[in-house]
């Protein structure tokens, strides 16, 4: 073989050997990612879900991939973003942002594919998974269980403003969690004797429609529906709760930090962390008939001073005491 031959071989063997190497390297796991919510508005949710990620030996970019989707509060497109990342045939599809995700993943995700929730519902009521100790099959998560709490939430909200009588609900009636938290919400203002009056809202201009209604029947308080379109809007309910006077109790202390009054619920950010760490143990070989559905166990009452203050109204002391933040 001639010199010039020889370098000639030598330089291609160099140059295809890398590429060689890089095919036989094997390709980087994918997570789907998909939630009823928008992006701009959940960030805090997908840095928790990055950090729980983080937490399992996962960075995106590094050894996982993912494929966002966001809904951006549309319920109806959930359906064919969910069937979307199955047809892309992701290694964990994630179900996130509100119960409506978890409901539309779980109808397309094969037996074959792994999914990951979190969620407000029951699990077991919607038919996600048939036991949250074994939930059997491929799907596992997270359960916020905020049906329990409306109870909780009614009894903090009487304490505030106990001259109650008529209780606003702010509801979606997209939402399949709705039928649920009706049921919850009908027995406990029973318990307490006060009138229920509801607003349906999906738009931006049923959110206006809706306070108007609660001004004409002459509503005391009001307590909202935990949902991603009204978590997206949390400032706008906020300071339409403010405008109309009425004392509002929420779920999740994202609406007080926006300016409402006062929440009482779980942590939807360590929830999501969990839901990171859980996709990080399935891409591992876990599987999530192994992983029973975690239930949250740790609640938060959160106060807002300076609401209360713009309401007229006096925080009393045992909310202070009880409260575990308090936003000045």
């Amino acid at each position: 073989m001639k010199r010039r031959e020889f370098i000639t071989l030598v330089g291609s063997a160099a140059v295809i050997w890398p590429f060689a190497a890089r095919a036989q390297q094997p390709a980087m796991p994918v997570v789907g990612y998909l939630s009823t919510r928008s992006l701009g508005d959940s960030a805090y949710i997908v840095a928790a879900f990055r950090k729980g990620l983080n937490e399992a030996g996962y960075s995106e970019g590094q050894n996982v991939m993912i494929e966002w989707r966001f809904a951006e509060g549309h319920y109806d497109r959930l359906g064919a973003l969910a069937a979307d990342l199955v047809r892309r045939q992701v290694n964990v599809l994630v179900a996130t942002g509100g119960t409506g995700s978890a409901v539309a993943a779980k109808s397309v995700v094969p037996p074959t594919m792994p999914m990951v929730f979190a969620m407000g519902g029951d699990p077991v009521k919607l038919g996600i998974v048939p036991d949250l100790a074994r939930p059997h099959g491929n799907v596992t998560g997270i359960t916020f269980l905020v049906n329990a709490l409306t109870a909780k939430q009614l009894q903090l909200l009487q304490e505030l403003v106990p001259n109650t009588k008529v209780v606003g609900f702010l509801v979606n009636p997209n939402d399949p969690n709705l039928s649920s938290q009706m049921n919850q919400a009908r027995e406990a203002t029973n318990a307490l004797g006060h009138k229920l009056v509801t607003a349906n809202a999906s738009t931006e201009l049923d959110l206006e429609s809706a306070f108007i209604l609660f001004a004409q029947e002459r509503v005391d308080a009001l307590f909202v529906q935990v949902d991603p379109f009204f978590t997206d809007r949390r400032g706008k309910i906020a300071a339409l709760a403010a405008q109309y006077s009425l004392p509002a109790v929420y779920a999740l202390r994202e609406f007080v930090e926006a300016g409402g009054l006062m929440s009482y619920g779980t942590s939807i950010t360590d929830a999501n962390r969990q839901v990171g760490v859980y996709a990080g143990q399935v891409l591992r070989g876990k599987k999530p008939a192994d992983l029973p559905v975690v239930q949250s166990t740790k609640f938060e009452l959160v106060l807002n001073l300076k609401a209360a203050k713009a309401l007229g109204l006096t925080l009393p002391p045992t909310l202070l005491t009880a409260a575990d933040d308090v936003i000045e």
